[in-house]
């Protein structure tokens, strides 16, 4: 079920599941949406289930505990067990960010989209730890992605492949910014982006310049960019 907040970086809005009597990602305090989310589980909940603390996905958690009489909302860790699913540590775009599985279905939250990319940026966001949850997704044996943002994701290897090369290609794009003498964060984006068009898209210039952030941490720690500059 879909919330109502979409913007550049949602999408059309978040994604909230409805698996039995739980709840994957809440979304915003949206009254109407909490109430079609409890009226769906059939006016009862066993409890909510969180991928990450983003207010996207997480701001309706309690309100919507307390709507279903108190039920408990569960931020799981590597390997917990929750209701139907097992969670797997998946940091990148958050650092408590998980997957969680359900037989071959995951639900993958924003480490994988139903289109575009992630937003790798800001509060213990890591590139590093995002291109190794991607390498651990790629070797599960997965029949459908239901992404926090974005249609479903039925061929699940496939897409998690395109995540890696288009982050492997910007990095390349970043490293040959940083030859050709660019230091500044506007310089960078310039170039490494270019194929973007951020006129009418501030925000999504904003994000980029986080992205950009986050992968040049990532080629320090590697030796492979300056360490002071941009």
């Amino acid at each position: 079920m879909r919330a109502p907040n979409p913007s550049p970086l949602t999408l059309d809005g978040t994604n909230s599941y409805v698996v039995g009597r739980w709840v994957v990602d809440p979304g915003p305090d949206h009254a109407g949406h909490l109430d079609a989310l409890l009226d769906a589980a059939g006016g009862r909940l066993d409890g909510i289930v969180l991928t990450h603390e983003h207010i996207d996905h997480a701001e309706g958690a309690q309100p919507l505990a307390e709507r279903a009489g108190g039920v408990p909302v569960v931020q799981p860790r590597e390997g917990d067990e929750v209701g139907p699913f097992r969670a797997i540590a998946t940091p990148g775009h958050a650092e408590d960010h998980v997957c969680l599985l359900m037989g071959s279905v995951c639900f993958s939250g924003d480490t994988v989209l139903g289109e575009g990319s992630v937003f790798v940026g800001f509060g213990g966001a890591s590139m590093g730890d995002y291109m190794a949850s991607l390498e651990r997704l790629r070797e599960l044996e997965l029949e459908v992605m239901c992404p926090g943002h974005g249609p479903f994701v039925w061929d699940p290897r496939a897409r998690v492949e395109e995540y890696i090369a288009h982050r492997l290609d910007r990095e390349r794009r970043v490293l040959e910014a940083l030859a050709a003498g660019a230091r500044t964060h506007d310089e960078l984006l310039d170039l490494a982006w270019d194929d973007v068009d951020f006129t009418d898209a501030p925000m999504l210039r904003l994000a980029a310049a986080a992205t950009l952030e986050a992968h040049l941490e990532k080629l320090r720690g590697e030796g492979r960019a300056p360490q002071s500059g941009a």
